[in-house]
C-alpha cells in the first residue's frame, strides 16, 4: 500500500500538506460519520495510518528508505501487488472533533478553481445617421487570450528530468481496501521523464495579450448611451475557465436639425408670416428627403405638428417613431416703406391686444 497515494499527496508533500489531506479524507470516511459502513471503516483505517506514519518525521524517513527500495525505475506494467495490512500506532492518531476544528478555515488540497474571464468594456462612436440606418463596423480590441506555446495550461514539458508524478519511476500505485495495484505513471507515460515547467512565454500565467479586431453589429434605431454584448470576446478564462464577454456602448454624435427623444425626432422650421396667418404647404427635411408639410390657417409661433412614421426605429420591434416639427414664424426684414405701410395697414385692421 502507497501511504501516498492513500492521502493524495505527492512524495515530497509538507506536513501541512498532509495534514490538509487527511482532514479532508476523514471528514469523509470517519466511523462517526458513517456508521455501520464497514467498507468506510476500512478506508479510514489506512487512511489513519498512512497519516500517523507521514506525519512522523522517523517513521516517514524509514517508509521512504523502503518504499524507494522496493520500486524499479522504468516500471510500467500495471498489476495486482498482494495485500498490505500493516499495523497501525497512536502517536499522532486524531479525534473526530479534531478533524473539524478548522473546518471553517482549511481548504487546501484542491486544484485551482476554474475562474470566468473578465469582461471588457469600450465606446465605439457612430453618426445620427449611422445610428438611425444600423452599420457593422470592425473595432480593435486588446484582450487576453489563451498562451499559443502551451495551450492555456501555463506549463511546459522537457525531454529530461523526473516526472513529479511518479518521482522518476513511471509508474504509481493504488490502493482498494487491502489490495494494492500499479499502473503506468499517466503524467509521463511510464517513462519518469518530462516535468512540466512554467511556460516561458506567458511566464506561467497560461494567457498572453493580443490584438485582434472584432465586427460589431450595431442595429438600426441604436440610442446614444446604448450597450451592446458581444459574448465570449472579452479575456480568457483561467485553468480552463469560459471568456467574459465585450461590451460596446454606443455614442451618437449630435445632429445640426434633428433631435431624439425616445424613437420620435425633433426639429423646428422657420415660416414667414404670411403663411403662418394665411395657411402653406411647406417642404420639410426628413431622413428620407423631403416630405410635405400642411401648416393651417393662424399658426401659431412654437404650434407643433406630427409627420407619421418618419422618426427613428425601435431597436426592439422595428416600428417607426414620429418626426415632431416645431414653427417658428419668422419676420421680414423690412427694407422700403411700402412693406412697413402694409404692416401698419395690417395692424389697423386686426387691432386686438394680443397681450391679453
Amino acid at each position: 500500500m502507497d501511504l501516498y497515494i492513500v492521502l493524495g499527496v505527492a512524495q515530497g508533500a509538507t506536513e501541512s500538506e498532509i495534514k490538509r489531506a487527511y482532514r479532508r479524507l476523514a471528514r469523509r470516511y470517519h466511523p462517526d460519520i458513517n456508521p455501520g459502513d464497514h467498507a468506510a471503516g476500512e478506508r479510514f483505517r489506512e487512511i489513519l495510518e498512512a497519516y500517523e506514519t507521514l506525519i512522523d518525521p522517523a517513521r516517514r524517513s524509514r517508509y521512504d528508505a523502503g518504499h524507494r527500495s522496493t520500486q524499479t525505475p522504468g516500471h510500467q506494467a500495471a498489476g495486482f501487488e498482494g495485500f498490505d495490512f500493516s499495523a497501525r500506532g497512536a502517536d499522532h492518531s486524531a479525534t473526530f472533533g479534531d478533524l473539524f476544528a478548522e473546518v471553517l478555515t482549511e481548504r487546501g488540497g484542491r486544484s485551482p478553481a476554474q475562474q470566468r474571464g473578465a469582461d471588457l468594456h469600450l465606446d465605439m462612436q457612430v453618426t445620427f445617421e449611422e445610428a438611425i440606418g444600423g452599420i457593422q463596423r470592425a473595432i480593435p480590441v486588446t484582450r487576453r487570450e489563451n498562451c499559443r506555446t502551451c495551450a492555456g495550461t501555463g506549463r511546459t514539458r522537457l525531454s529530461t528530468g523526473s516526472c513529479h508524478h511518479c518521482q522518476g519511476t513511471g509508474a504509481v500505485r493504488s490502493v482498494r481496501g487491502h489490495m494494492v495495484f500499479t499502473r503506468a505513471c499517466t503524467g509521463c507515460g511510464g517513462t519518469g521523464q518530462q516535468t512540466p515547467r512554467a511556460c516561458e512565454p506567458c511566464a506561467g500565467t497560461g494567457q498572453e495579450t493580443r490584438s485582434e479586431r472584432v465586427m460589431a453589429r450595431i442595429p438600426p434605431g441604436v440610442a446614444d448611451g446604448d450597450r451592446l454584448r458581444i459574448p465570449s470576446k472579452g479575456n480568457a478564462g483561467l485553468h480552463g475557465g469560459t471568456a467574459g464577454d465585450l461590451y460596446v456602448t454606443v455614442r451618437v454624435a449630435a445632429h445640426p436639425l434633428f433631435r431624439r427623444e425616445g424613437d420620435d425626432l425633433h426639429m423646428v422650421v422657420s415660416i414667414a408670416v404670411h403663411e403662418a396667418a394665411l395657411g402653406a404647404k411647406i417642404d420639410v427635411r426628413t431622413l428620407e428627403g423631403n416630405a410635405k408639410l400642411r401648416v393651417p390657417p393662424g399658426t401659431q409661433s412654437g404650434q407643433r405638428f406630427r409627420l407619421r412614421e418618419h422618426g427613428a426605429p425601435s431597436t426592439r420591434t422595428g416600428q417607426r417613431g414620429d418626426l415632431i416639427v416645431e414653427a417658428r414664424i419668422m419676420l421680414p426684414k423690412l427694407l422700403d416703406e411700402r412693406s412697413k405701410e402694409l404692416l401698419r395697414e395690417f395692424g389697423r385692421l386686426n387691432g386686438e391686444n394680443v397681450r391679453e
